[in-house]
């Protein structure tokens, strides 16, 4: 007997309690696991799963459809040129009809054991959220090494004191909601980075009533960690755009410290090429060619991280930057000179110059270079 089949969850004329959803990036090793572990956990509950995957190359999906085999509660949304944790839970969400939609890690490290009273939680009415929680009474990081406890202590001091979040625990990836919050937090949602939780509480239209309860981190169960230098751009990212996303898009801001990098790249590359006894036209153009392909590598890895291009794509929006950009600094010289030649100062005029040749390179790229798919 395929003990994948045992569930009372796969009666399709009851109604489903729960949704459960899964995000996945190349974790194929422990699709299998997962699934006996939720069917184990929720036994007597009416449920389904939700796996969506991020383009997965190591064989994820294939081990979902094999998890799927006669059963009608395990379902898969693949996901083509975007990516994410946080777009993920929400694309999961929507895409189910359950009342309630909990979230949980693919890599096991969430105890499942949990999910069903967090489910009861706001099942019940109790709470409109419910948070498997590191850090009140019994709660625990597990294993973790001093650096990764120290960085996620502050990540929750930030996130708390910046956006007056009155919760332990604001960065749990391990909780249960009512899916109708969802849905009504939607508009405001950034669904930036990897911090659902956190841009939901935020992003809520009204107060919501938190349970928070603990649970103990457990170890990776199978395949690599997700977690690199990015996560935390990522995490800042988001934090710029809940706390001033209002007057300046986080995106935007971004893209502004990014080319302000870029400056220092331009102005580094034109004194080394007068170094080396290049003309100052010959110079200044090896200068401006290399000061833009920095910000394109440097936009694609951080700013536009969801919209990454590879291989080909890569190719044509380094291409698609060069004539933004090449437009940009055009506005800015013109913008530039009519400004000086209304007698404003010399500075206030390059001021302005810049500006608009940012905006438009922001705007520009964000629809032709990196633009959604």
């Amino acid at each position: 007997m395929n003990v994948l089949q045992h569930n009372p969850a796969q009666m399709p004329s009851a109604p489903l309690d729960v949704a459960i959803i899964v995000p996945t990036l190349n974790e194929a090793g422990n699709i299998a696991a997962m699934v006996l572990a939720l069917d184990v956990a929720l036994t007597g509950t009416r449920y389904e799963i939700i796996f969506v995957d991020d383009w997965s190359a190591d064989g994820t999906p294939e081990a979902v459809a094999v998890a799927a085999t006669d059963r009608r509660d395990i379902r898969l949304i693949r996901r083509y040129g975007r990516r994410g944790l946080s777009s993920a839970v929400v694309e999961g969400a929507l895409a189910t009809v359950a009342p309630v939609v909990a979230v949980i890690d693919a890599d096991m490290q969430h105890d499942e054991s949990l999910l069903p009273r967090l489910i009861a939680a706001v099942s019940s009415g109790a709470a409109d959220v419910a948070i498997g929680s590191r850090y009140v009474a019994d709660g625990s990081v597990g294993d973790w090494n001093a650096t990764r406890a120290r960085g996620s202590r502050v990540a929750t001091t930030l996130s708390k004191r910046l956006l007056k979040v009155d919760v332990a625990d604001p960065m749990s990836g391990f909780f249960a909601i009512r899916r109708e919050l969802v849905i009504a937090a939607l508009p405001k949602l950034s669904s930036m980075g990897f911090k659902i939780l956190l841009d939901l509480l935020v992003s809520a239209p009204q107060p919501l009533k938190i349970v928070e309860l603990p649970f103990t981190f457990r170890t990776r169960n199978a395949g690599t960690s997700k977690l690199d230098s990015t996560v935390a751009v990522d995490f800042a990212l988001m934090l710029a755009d809940k706390s001033i996303g209002r007057w300046i898009p986080a995106r935007l801001l971004m893209f502004g410290l990014v080319g302000a990098l870029g400056l220092l790249v331009h102005l580094g590359l034109l004194r080394i090429g007068l170094g080396f006894g290049a003309s100052f036209s010959t110079a200044m153009a090896i200068a401006v060619v290399g000061a833009i392909s920095f910000n394109f590598v440097l936009n694609n890895t951080l700013t536009y991280r969801d919209r990454r291009l590879k291989g080909a794509a890569w190719v044509w929006g380094l291409i698609s930057f060069y004539a933004v950009c090449g437009i940009g600094a055009i506005a800015n010289v013109g913008v530039g000179s009519i400004a000086f030649n209304s007698h404003y100062s010399w500075w206030l005029a390059g001021v302005a110059g810049a500006a608009v040749g940012s905006v438009w390179n922001f705007a520009a790229s964000s629809v032709l270079t990196w633009r959604k798919r």
